[in-house]
């Protein structure tokens, strides 16, 4: 009678999963639901949209215009809707009821929201290359059926300043959206801030000149203007990074303390 010797089973240690992996699969969630993948659809749909108008508007006007003022255009329904899908980043996991799920095949929530993180600033790119995609193709069709000489101008930087635009609004509705872990609510705070807000700031800046002064300081969405106009200068530098501790990473740190806290279900 032959008898085999058991191999007991380690399970004293366990294989991370790999940073990288883990990326993989968060911006595969961004697209796999049906409201992600249709808002991904609809910001590149809109984003041609207006594209289309802006150049039936300005070769039936004969306007003169060059590939920034396409740009601009491009930056509209980007600027306004890549932030819904930085809340959605962070919300799906409760609203889905997938959380339990995700942080058990890995327990480092720091990573999972990390992770999360890196698909927004990839996503943010992806966006920025296809927006110029469909801003060079608007101009070149301008040049075509105008007759005007192309002028490209400084598109280089101008990229790199909606890019940064986009990555600080896709981050702040993250922070929004972790700190709400709702969808709707999370969303809904989003667009206070950004359109609602600026109201009583501005008002407040035109009657009171202290207040004027003190703007730049507190209200991030005044701060990033000049993010679409070129070029900032060291002390709107200073009022992006001073407003944006108040408005994003403040949010954004309670958020990430709220999920490592947060009881899964």
């Amino acid at each position: 009678m032959t008898v085999l010797a058991e191999t007991p089973l380690n399970v004293t240690g366990t294989r991370k999963i790999a940073f990288e992996r883990l990326v993989r699969v968060e911006l595969r969630k961004l697209a796999d639901t049906r409201a992600g993948r249709w808002l991904l659809i609809s910001v590149a749909a809109l984003t041609a949209l207006v594209l289309v108008i802006q150049l039936w508007v300005v070769v039936a006007q004969d306007l003169q215009v060059d590939f920034s003022d396409f740009l601009l255009a491009m930056n509209t329904p980007m600027g306004i809707l890549l932030p819904v899908l930085g809340v959605m980043s962070v919300t799906s996991e409760w609203s889905q009821r997938t959380a339990m799920v995700t942080f058990a095949l890995e327990p480092s929530r720091l990573r999972v929201v990390a992770a999360k993180l890196v698909s927004v600033l990839v996503v943010s790119v992806g966006a920025l290359a296809v927006g110029l995609l469909l801003g060079a193709l608007a101009q070149l069709l301008y040049g075509v059926l105008s007759g005007n000489e192309l002028v490209w101008g400084s598109a280089g930087t101008l990229a790199f300043n909606y890019l940064v635009s986009w990555v600080l609004g896709m981050v702040t509705g993250f922070a929004y959206g972790a700190l709400l872990l709702n969808s709707a609510a999370g969303i809904v705070v989003y667009f206070v801030y950004s359109f609602v807000l600026p109201i009583p700031f501005a008002i407040g800046a035109q009657l009171m000149d202290w207040f004027d002064h003190l703007r730049p300081w507190i209200d991030f969405s005044f701060a990033q203007g000049p993010l679409l106009q070129g070029s900032l200068t060291g002390s709107e530098w200073a009022h992006l990074a001073t407003s944006g501790l108040i408005w994003l990473v403040l949010p954004l740190v309670v958020g990430i303390w709220r999920i490592n806290r947060a009881e899964v279900k």
